[in-house]
């Protein structure tokens, strides 16, 4: 294959290309209809023109039958008053218009005939015309209501080029709400656990210290002596959530309380 066929094949196919994706159906058969209405047009007009030619040849016609009958009169006139002359003479007329009458009948018969058939052709290209109408318009719906349902399909899908800029904005907005909020909660623990200060009021690092031992609370300690009275490694879990004051006091007193007095002491 020679480089011009080859260039020639390319620009062909894409050219094709991007007629077809400029191409909407439904106008070319808009344009259809408009052609074969121009048709039917251009074939009414034919019968019109055939028949007025038709009444012509028919006016003609009945022109010369008032002549030949005219001469007739003239020709039996003629011999009432002994003319035998004009009587032949006018007969002479009336056999001339015989040929004439002759070919025009012939000539009204053939443009009846054309005429006939070309009204019939017109029927048949009119039923031809409203039947293309209508299927051409239920074509057109049946495609708009395709096309319809194609953009909707892929609005929802994401892959229609405007709805598909909307879904990653949103995609965007989402990503930096996580963000944010994610930001928020570590300086928030960053806060509770003094990793950072509060400058918006008083500086207290002994309650800051405070308000972390409280936040981390006895749970843990208290579900693992839990653990160990189930299964049999320690004593009962102790009310871990008693104040530090009262665990205190509660020692002061254990440590004050009498202790039993042994054998030989106070001898």
């Amino acid at each position: 294959m020679s480089v011009m066929k080859r260039m020639s094949m390319i620009f062909k196919s894409k050219a094709n290309k991007a007629l077809d994706k400029m191409e909407d159906p439904r106008e070319t058969l808009d344009y259809s209809y408009q052609r074969q209405l121009e048709m039917l047009q251009k074939v009414r007009r034919g019968v019109a023109d055939v028949a007025t030619s038709r009444k012509r040849l028919e006016l003609q016609i009945n022109q010369l039958e008032q002549q030949q009958n005219k001469l007739t009169d003239q020709g039996k006139k003629a011999l009432q008053v002994g003319r035998e002359d004009l009587a032949r003479e006018a007969l002479t007329r009336r056999g001339g218009l015989d040929g004439q009458l002759g070919d025009l009948r012939a000539q009204y018969q053939q443009l009846q005939g054309e005429e006939e058939k070309l009204t019939l052709a017109s029927q048949r290209l009119q039923a031809k015309v409203d039947s293309f109408r209508t299927r051409k318009e239920t074509i057109k719906a049946t495609y708009t209501a395709a096309e319809a349902q194609t953009k909707i399909n892929e609005a929802f899908s994401g892959i229609s080029e405007e709805m598909g800029d909307v879904g990653l904005a949103i995609q965007r907005a989402e990503e930096k709400t996580e963000n944010m909020k994610a930001r928020a909660g570590a300086i928030d623990e960053l806060l509770a656990s003094g990793a950072l200060e509060d400058y918006s009021g008083p500086r207290d690092d002994i309650q800051a210290e405070l308000d972390r031992v409280g936040a981390t609370g006895p749970g843990v300690d208290l579900e693992l002596e839990q653990m160990k009275a189930e299964l049999g490694m320690g004593s009962a879990p102790k009310e871990l959530d008693a104040a530090p004051g009262q665990q205190q006091s509660q020692a002061q007193q254990a440590q004050q309380a009498p202790r039993p007095q042994q054998p030989g002491e106070g001898q």
